[in-house]
């Protein structure tokens, strides 16, 4: 690879080695005298166990152990923790239930884990699992979370009333309704946020090793980030010091929010490895991700806006009903509240806000962080609302958005959710959008729709993100004796590109060759601290303790170079990965003087290395944000849906890569376009059996689903970091669905259609249009 500089569009280093295939991920390790693990999983969404016998599993060819929560209970195992702290609005504490690892006499969903079988083969495993003899006494289930909360509906948890795990709220309640009280219009719109299936393309892997000496685990697992799940199975789970574990993460190929916690089978897997003196892996199965992996979304929310009489946005008011599912996951209660409300403001004045989430129990698979993470939610209520809006005032919807976005004269600008936006220039944006989709001509092209018997629509929505994540990041640089440069990093790529990005910056500021540059990550004894990667946060966090370090290793360099080269430390000038004397032709390259001064170090001189590690504090977010257009067809003979054009106008900041911003952007609005018109977590009202429970029921976009999804790059550099950066990760994904269903809704608009959910379905599309059609 020759050298290159930031903002340029180079291919990722990653890829040659994962398209030949020499990624290794987790299930591609299996160390000498492996065995295999299998979780029995309950059958039933709500159930008392009544009797639960193991001896004949135990009996099976080729099984080692069988555990149940009794053995754990009885080796003194706690239970899975929530990490995340959160009291109700009258400051009473939540009901916080135990998620034990294993199920302590009740089931509460279909997939519950029951007894862990360990074995010599994975069939041996699933044998002793089928030999497992349980007794239920089912239960009533509710799968509902619209009807979750009503009376008379079954109790996920006996001590929660009404389901209700918090009711929590943020704003100013006085201001929002004293505003509500004076509005000339205000407009209500209750929307639906589908529960997704993460789905990514690698399942979940765990695979534990125990060294009964020092009585230390090492566990192999792809995770967006090991040391919190470090610290949670030393402190919560087998309450030990952190430094017993070691999380080793090697490729991980997908994540999405889903594999940053910890969960029953890191527990399991660690457990068993002790008890054995072997090592224990389990890898899921993808029908077994669809009952085990955390969820995304889901959530109903009832929005209102309120308008002055010149049509400005006075507050808006929002009830959110967030589905948690049977327990607390790691980061559950934080995604509904802390994250997803704080973008509620989004990019227009209001003067007011006010937001109470209620965390609601089901009998469903946990949900936490998905691609977003709160903020796509927040973004689709925000940006539907402002169309029904338009829709009742008889006003273009992209008036009323012109007339109340903050201009670039505002900032920095602090939101009515006291969020402090330090840059933007939002209308340029939507300008951008608006022409380069050709909104004036868009008439001409639904005439000629019409004509075809298809009905045209086309939708807008300008998201804004805000990046979260641990406040600090730590980055570490060594010379190598090979004449190579090791980079460690506390992020953690699951496929976003990190190592490119990170190659770039390294080279671009030592001036070196970007293939003698390693990145190596995924190894919490070889990196002590790391935040992980997680809320769009790598490339502006990680970034900034790449500088800090990069600078230390020169400041390091001209000290070593002056006494090398016999001059004053002041007339040293690092440039081009050279130190030199100024206005002299002599100087000493960085790769040979850390060379230098390794072999000096041999010599057993006392002599300081160019190695460096810094943590950089993140004192501040960053706010990506960008338009969306859409254009779809329907037929509506047959309810389908085709996005037929699609645009996106971004404003990431700096662009370090702008190949990979595009490709992050394509990523997350295929996920949006899933979500708004196929992705559809069904479960039988009676039963509670997840219906949609394989790729043959559940509908993932496929390439013939999507359009060319056209990026364009708006730069409004941050100021509250050197790289100017602002993270694109999670853009695409918070953007695409209010876009679609706004353009759905635009196209359905002339047959009296004025409202839909997600995902808008063939069925549910074409039930829209014969229902105003009687209606009517």
């Amino acid at each position: 690879m020759t050298k290159f500089g930031l903002a340029q569009p180079v291919r990722r280093v990653e890829d040659p080695r994962l398209l030949k295939g020499e990624g290794r991920y987790t299930d591609d390790i299996t160390p000498p005298g492996t065995l295999i693990g299998v979780v029995l999983r309950s059958p039933h969404a709500h159930a008392a166990i009544t009797r639960i016998d193991v001896a004949q599993a135990r009996t099976r060819p080729g099984v080692v152990a069988v555990y149940t929560h009794a053995d754990l209970a009885e080796d003194g195992l706690g239970t899975l923790p929530c990490a995340i702290p959160l009291s109700n609005r009258d400051g009473s504490p939540r009901f916080d239930p135990p998620h034990p690892v294993l199920a302590d006499g009740t089931v509460r969903h279909v997939g519950d884990p029951v007894a862990f079988i360990v074995a010599e083969t994975v069939q041996a495993a699933r044998d002793g699992a089928e030999a497992v003899e349980i007794e239920y006494d089912i239960l009533p289930a509710v799968t509902d979370l619209a009807h979750a909360t009503e009376a008379g509906q079954p109790r996920v948890w006996a001590g929660a009333a009404g389901n209700v795990c918090f009711d929590w709220e943020t704003g100013d309640r006085a201001k929002t309704e004293a505003l509500f009280a004076k509005a000339a219009h205000v407009t209500r719109l209750t929307v639906v946020n589908n529960r997704v299936v993460v789905n990514s393309m690698e399942a979940r892997a765990a695979l534990a090793e125990f060294d009964s000496t020092a009585g230390r685990w090492t566990l192999t697992t792809n995770t967006q980030g090991g040391w919190v799940i470090k610290q949670l199975l030393a402190d919560a789970i087998f309450k030990v010091g952190a430094d017993k574990f070691r999380i080793i993460t090697p490729d991980v190929g997908g994540g999405f929010g889903m594999k940053l916690f910890l969960y029953a089978e890191h527990v399991l897997t660690c457990y068993a490895a002790r008890k054995l003196g072997r090592p224990v892996k389990w890898r899921s199965e993808r029908s077994e991700a669809f009952l085990s992996d955390t969820q995304g979304r889901a959530n109903v929310t009832l929005g209102e806006i309120a308008l002055d009489a010149d049509h400005k946005f006075l507050a808006l008011r929002t009830k959110n009903y967030a589905d948690m599912g049977a327990y607390l996951s790691t980061f559950a209660p934080f995604i509904p509240t802390g994250a997803g409300t704080k973008v509620l403001a989004s990019v227009y004045g209001f003067q007011a806000i006010y937001a109470n989430v209620i965390g609601v129990f089901t009998n469903t698979v946990p949900v936490d962080a998905y691609r977003g993470a709160g903020r796509p939610e927040s973004n689709y209520l925000v940006e539907r609302l402002i169309d029904a809006a338009a829709r009742e005032l008889k006003l273009d919807a992209i008036e009323l958005r012109k007339r109340n976005i903050v201009q670039p004269a505002a900032m920095p600008y602090t939101s009515a959710m006291g969020q402090t936006y330090d840059s933007g220039d939002f209308a340029r944006v939507m300008e951008a959008a608006l022409g380069k989709i050709d909104y004036a001509g868009f008439p001409a092209r639904r005439a000629e729709a019409r004509r075809r018997g298809r009905l045209r629509g086309i939708g807008l929505a300008y998201y804004l993100e805000a990046t979260g994540g641990a406040p600090s990041e730590r980055a570490e640089i060594r010379f190598a004796e090979d004449g190579g440069v090791d980079l460690y990093v506390g992020t953690q790529s699951t496929g976003q590109g990190h190592e490119t990005a990170y190659v770039m910056l390294t080279a671009n500021r030592l001036g070196i060759d970007p293939e003698k540059i390693r990145v190596r990550q995924g190894d919490t004894d070889e990196i002590p601290t790391g935040g992980g990667t997680g809320g769009a946060r790598s490339l502006y966090s990680e970034g900034q303790a790449i500088l800090a370090t990069v600078s230390t290793v020169i400041e390091k360099g001209k000290a070593a170079a002056a006494e090398m080269l016999e001059a004053s430390v002041a007339d040293i000038v690092f440039d081009d990965g050279q130190f030199s004397i100024v206005g002299t032709d002599r100087g000493v390259d960085i790769l040979a003087l850390a060379q230098r001064l390794r072999e000096n170090r041999a010599a057993g001189r006392e002599v300081e290395l160019l190695d460096t590690a810094e943590v950089a504090r993140i004192d501040s977010h960053t706010f990506p944000n960008g338009c969306h257009m859409a254009e779809v067809e329907v037929d509506p003979e047959t309810g389908v849906t085709h996005v037929v054009r699609y645009i996106v106008c971004d404003d990431v900041g700096r662009a370090i890569n702008p190949m990979i911003v595009r490709g992050q952007v394509h990523g997350g609005v295929a996920q949006g376009i899933g979500q708004a018109l196929l992705e559809n977590t069904a479960y039988d009202p009676q039963s509670g059996q997840l219906l949609a429970g394989s790729f043959m029921d559940y509908a993932v976009p496929r390439a013939d689903d999507l359009p060319d999804i056209e990026v364009d790059l708006i730069e409004v550099p941050c100021g509250t970091n050197p790289l100017g950066v602002k993270g694109a990760g999670e853009a695409g994904a918070v953007g695409s669905p209010p876009a679609v269903i706004n353009a759905l809704l635009n196209a359905l608009a002339e047959r009296g259609v004025t409202a839909i959910d997600m995902p808008a379905t063939p069925e549910r599309v074409w039930q829209a249009l014969h229902q105003s059609r009687a209606a009517a």
